[in-house]
């Protein structure tokens, strides 16, 4: 309980704890788009449910791994590395090589799924030859409930590795990384229903929600070969899309009153 006060008294874990809550919200942006998108594929009745379900999970894992930052910090640590078969330095080593962790194998592994299940849900929308088979009733894409938690597990891990390593690199306090974690995820948890109808009554979202999944994925791959992108790159990027798709939207909305306001004089 002192140690609690004294860090509660000091301006600067008050000011790491702002800062890292922006952070984990900020991250929290990928894994909340990642569920919102997967969950619109089930029945209506299950959505809220898997978007739940998909959160509690990520909070659950945060939480676990938070209480084993040792083996997180070991995550990090060399586990091989590829020497690249270039011309050798004057000490007859290789020009350079690729040093992988688990770390790193995670984020790759973790960037090739969403790059797959983003180019399959765009495939699936762009896609208009009917389904095989003797109910020939057109190209419905469905997942099922159990699917889609597992998915979201996967995702969750790698994202929930990201977010705590962040929060590692960002203080040494582990109460101000657990406020932090909890905190995120609530508001993922509030702004789950409202993110998801969006998508779900925006179609022209979803494709643009798909390609953020896409470049995240490739951002995910490049970190883990030790391309670091900055993360603001990033999220401006999505930003001023999402930007530009609200002012098609409102140019679409104006139209089509528009049309209405016509049509009723005429």
């Amino acid at each position: 309980m002192v140690a609690l006060m004294a860090l509660a008294s000091d301006p600067t874990v008050w000011a790491a704890l702002v800062t890292l809550i922006v952070m984990e919200v900020i991250l929290g942006i990928d894994n909340l788009v990642f569920i919102s998108i997967l969950s619109n594929k089930l029945p209506v009745e299950q959505r809220a449910k898997a978007r739940r379900i998909g959160i509690a999970l990520a909070l659950i894992m945060r939480l676990a791994l938070l209480s084993t930052l040792a083996f997180i910090v070991g995550l990090t640590a060399p586990v091989f590395a590829l020497p690249w078969q270039g011309p050798a330095n004057e000490h007859g080593e290789p020009a350079w090589e690729l040093i992988f962790s688990w770390r790193d194998l995670i984020l790759i592994v973790g960037g090739l799924f969403l790059i797959w299940k983003a180019t399959t849900e765009i495939h699936n929308s762009v896609d208009t030859k009917p389904a095989p088979g003797p109910l020939n009733k057109g190209r419905v894409v469905a997942v099922g409930f159990g699917a889609a938690i597992v998915q979201i597990l996967l995702l969750d891990l790698v994202f929930s590795v990201d977010s705590i390593l962040t929060a590692v690199g960002m203080t040494d306090h582990v109460p101000v990384m657990v406020i932090a974690v909890v905190f995120a995820v609530l508001v993922m948890l509030l702004a789950a229903d409202p993110l998801s109808n969006f998508i779900h009554k925006n179609p022209t979202v979803v494709m643009l929600a798909l390609g953020f999944l896409l470049m995240i994925g490739a951002t995910l791959i490049a970190d883990g070969f030790g391309v670091h992108v900055p993360k603001g790159y990033i999220y401006v990027a999505m930003a001023f899309s999402a930007l530009i798709e609200g002012l098609n939207m409102a140019s679409r909305g104006a139209g089509e009153r528009r049309r209405l306001a016509q049509e009723t004089q005429g």
